[in-house]
Order: C-alpha cells, then sequence, then structure tokens
C-alpha cells in the first residue's frame, strides 16, 4: 500500500478540536444516559496510543473519564484469575474507561516473552471471548482498537527517542526487545486476532504511521460507533457578588510566596 501523505497541521488541527467537542457531546450523553463505555488501546510500541488517548481525554471530565494503564501484576495478583485486575476498574454507570494496553498483555508481551505459559496463553485465547461477551451482554459498550505502525516507523520513533531527554523515558528494555521480535510479535497478533475478533467485540485497526491522520481517524470512528445525542446544557447564571462585610485579608508578608521566577525571564 502506498504510503500517504501526512495530514496537513492546520486541517488536522481545526478537525481534532472539533472532534474532541464532539467526544465532549458524547461524554454528557454517556452521564446522562448512565451508559458504560470501555475503549481499549492495544498495538505495537511506539505505535501513538498514549498520544491518541492524551487527545480523546483533553476536554473530558476527568471525574467520569479515566485512563487505566496497570503496572505489572503483583505476586498476588499473578496467583488470581487472570482477568481479575480489570474488573475492578471497569466503569460504573455515566463512566469512560480508556485501557492504555489491557488485558490483551497476556495474548502480545507475555506470550512472546515468556511471562505466561503455553497453557496461560491458551487458556486467555478460550477465556476472552467469553470475558468480552460478559461485558456486552450486561450492557457494557466495549470497543477495541489496534494501532498498526510500520517497522520502519516504529525505528524512527525508537531513534527519535533516543535523542530527547523529554521521551528518552519511553524506551524500556521491553521496547527494545521488540525490535528484535518484530515477527513474533506479528504472529502473535495475528493469533490473537483469529481467537478475539468477535462480533461482540471487533478489532478496529487504526494505520499509525501517520499520528496526525490515526487520531482523527479513531475519533471519527469512535463517534460513530457510540449512539450519542446533544444534552441539553443546564441554564447556570453566576450571582452578584454581594457587598463586601468588612473582611480584610492578612498581609502578605505572613505567607510564604512562590518566587517570582517569570519575572526573571526575557520579555
Amino acid at each position: 500500500m502506498a504510503k500517504r501523505q501526512r495530514l496537513d497541521k492546520a486541517v488536522y488541527e481545526a478537525e481534532l478540536f472539533r472532534l474532541q467537542g464532539e467526544l465532549v457531546r458524547m461524554q454528557e450523553w454517556v452521564r446522562r444516559e448512565g451508559e458504560r463505555v470501555v475503549i481499549v488501546f492495544e498495538g505495537r510500541d511506539a505505535a501513538g496510543k498514549g498520544s491518541t488517548i492524551k487527545r480523546v481525554t483533553e476536554y473530558l471530565n476527568p471525574r467520569h473519564a479515566r485512563t487505566v494503564a496497570l503496572p505489572a501484576p503483583t505476586e498476588r495478583e499473578r496467583t488470581q484469575w487472570y482477568f481479575q485486575r480489570y474488573v475492578e476498574h471497569l466503569p460504573a454507570a455515566g463512566e469512560i474507561v480508556l485501557f492504555d494496553r489491557s488485558w490483551y498483555n497476556r495474548a502480545g508481551v507475555e506470550h512472546v516473552l515468556g511471562y505466561c505459559t503455553a497453557e496461560e496463553h491458551q487458556r486467555f485465547l478460550r477465556q476472552c471471548p467469553i470475558f468480552e461477551r460478559m461485558l456486552v451482554e450486561d450492557g457494557i459498550r466495549l470497543h477495541k482498537y489496534w494501532f498498526s505502525v510500520s517497522d520502519s516507523e516504529q525505528q524512527r520513533r525508537f531513534e527519535s527517542r533516543l535523542t530527547d531527554p523529554m521521551r528518552r523515558w519511553k524506551l524500556s528494555p521491553t521496547d527494545l526487545e521488540s525490535v528484535e521480535r518484530w515477527e513474533d510479535y506479528s504472529r502473535a497478533k495475528d493469533d490473537m486476532m483469529v481467537h478475539t475478533d468477535i462480533a461482540e467485540a471487533r478489532w478496529d485497526v487504526v494505520e499509525s504511521d501517520d499520528k496526525r491522520r490515526s487520531r482523527v481517524n479513531m475519533i471519527a470512528h469512535l463517534l460513530s460507533q457510540v449512539p450519542y445525542e446533544a444534552v441539553e446544557a443546564p441554564s447556570i447564571v453566576l450571582p452578584d457578588r454581594p457587598a463586601p462585610r468588612g473582611y480584610r485579608r492578612p498581609d502578605r508578608s505572613l505567607q510564604h510566596e512562590v518566587p517570582d521566577h517569570a519575572a526573571t525571564l526575557a520579555t
């Protein structure tokens, strides 16, 4: 497939802002209707999942939309039913939960790097469709996105992180190993798709070599899958400030004030 030209920045920013406005409207509908929404973000390292999540949540009310990015399981969690620690993060009525990686760790990194046994991997592939059908049957809106990036683009992004001190922390030993195990991850992903791309919870693939395209494509698709409608905002009237009643603020010298660093900057 021929590589498409990068989406124009001005076009991207205008459309992204419009879509983010629609996400706010969608969230208000989710709150009003008591809906429960789960969005799963999966894909290769450096595929753009995290940056897309930031754009999705930028203007949402954090009291009703949260991102879940779980660390490695504890010793106790390793003895639990595999899906157990994810269940506690599922949404209640009116909430949106975004999983920055999810239970699909077992189908990918755990399987490829040997963090689980072959038996545990096969059990996951059998149980996952059952688990997700249970979620959907209970009324949860489950949306699964796989961010697909080419090997050359992943390599370029890894190399850019090496020289960027603000993003170098994103390069973990697991990320580096993914370069050598590219085909192993490809086979694991294909196997995962075969077993878990079910009618009740399809995998939607986001081509992400162009991050601008991938972000607006993913958000636009999500909005098309949720049957939200505009919710009339309640009328809000700011009250008049009451007349002063004798309050006096303590002298500023009694406070430990933050130094005015801004005053040292060139104007």
